[in-house]
């Protein structure tokens, strides 16, 4: 366990602004001091990680987390395209959903999702799942850093 981890940034791939907004809060009220980047479809996350206007200024993640219902690209599409690429394939990706459907799952899975997480209705534990996850990826597991 590391006790006092570096901040991390972390990329969020959500549609849904209240899921957006619960995440926020998840961070802001576990005083995590990780840096949240917050894309709304899949398109501008893929901009996003190739620095593409108007993201050309982007840091690398080091930390994802995907949605998998989005407009334009979804977050399986998303999620093939960064395990796909060398530069990419290394960032762990969490995905974060309202599908429970165990093709969901598999495919995920398939596609070298580090995790899948089901996005719990009540407010309480969605902010306790961001808290484990973000606990889990600051103390427990070791991250690429420098890449």
């Amino acid at each position: 366990m590391n006790p006092s981890p570096e901040p991390i940034e972390v990329l969020l791939v959500e549609d849904d602004p209240g899921d957006e907004l619960m995440t926020r809060e998840a961070f802001e009220d576990n005083k995590i001091g990780n840096t949240l980047h917050v894309v709304r479809d899949g398109l501008e996350a893929l901009d996003f990680l190739y620095r593409r206007d108007p993201h050309t200024g982007a840091p690398r993640p080091d930390l994802i987390l995907l949605d998998l219902n989005l407009p334009k690209y979804d977050g399986r599409q998303v999620l093939e395209r960064i395990k796909a690429d060398p530069d990419l394939s290394h960032i762990p990706v969490v995905v974060l959903t309202t599908s429970s459907a165990e093709e969901d799952i598999l495919r995920s899975y398939k596609l070298h999702a580090n995790a899948y997480v089901t996005k719990p209705v009540d407010l309480d534990q969605f902010i306790t799942a961001i808290r484990q996850i973000d606990d889990f990826f600051l103390t427990v597991v070791r991250l690429p850093r420098n890449h």
